[in-house]
């Protein structure tokens, strides 16, 4: 699963949006998925119910959150979407987000060796946050995950396939 083929193939860019609860940011960055057809609409629901039994385990980052639910919990196919706030939520936790990546893995495996080092990579690039905040179009997004393409954390990955 390649971050940038998967943004393109499931039209799930969305950018400047805004959200009043971190229930709506979360619907926010998972609509595209639906849309799309990579996840049903219960994944939306098992997220926000995980969030709620658990916490939002997802933040990984102050200012980013990937929320993403078991694979039972509807997802189709891998996909991720991509959503900036123009102003940060905040969840239950206290910590404010406005970049969410949202993750749809059809397996455990694809979820922690495909797609978490590819989110490293675009996140470690300096003050990925303000400059994913300040992108106004997908070809601004897909810049910065080719300039992360060089990251060590993506050393040995196949994301041609």
């Amino acid at each position: 699963m390649n971050l940038k083929q998967a943004l393109i193939k499931n039209n799930s860019i969305r950018l400047g949006l805004s959200a009043s609860t971190w229930q709506e940011a979360v619907k926010l960055a998972v609509d595209p998925l639906i849309e799309s057809g990579a996840v049903k609409p219960e994944y939306y629901d098992a997220i926000i119910e995980s969030t709620e039994g658990y916490g939002p385990y997802y933040i990984l980052m102050p200012g980013m959150a990937m929320p993403h639910a078991r694979p039972e919990a509807g997802v189709q196919r891998d996909a991720f979407s991509l959503v900036t706030l123009k102003e940060p939520v905040t969840f239950s936790d206290g910590k404010g987000v406005s970049v969410l990546l949202a993750l749809a893995a059809t397996s455990s495996q694809i979820h922690t060796s495909v797609a978490i080092p590819q989110i490293i990579a675009l996140f470690e690039l300096e003050n990925s946050i303000a400059r994913l905040e300040a992108c106004k179009s997908e070809e601004e997004v897909f810049a910065m995950i080719d300039e992360s393409k060089n990251s060590p954390y993506l050393e040995g990955l196949d994301l041609d396939s």
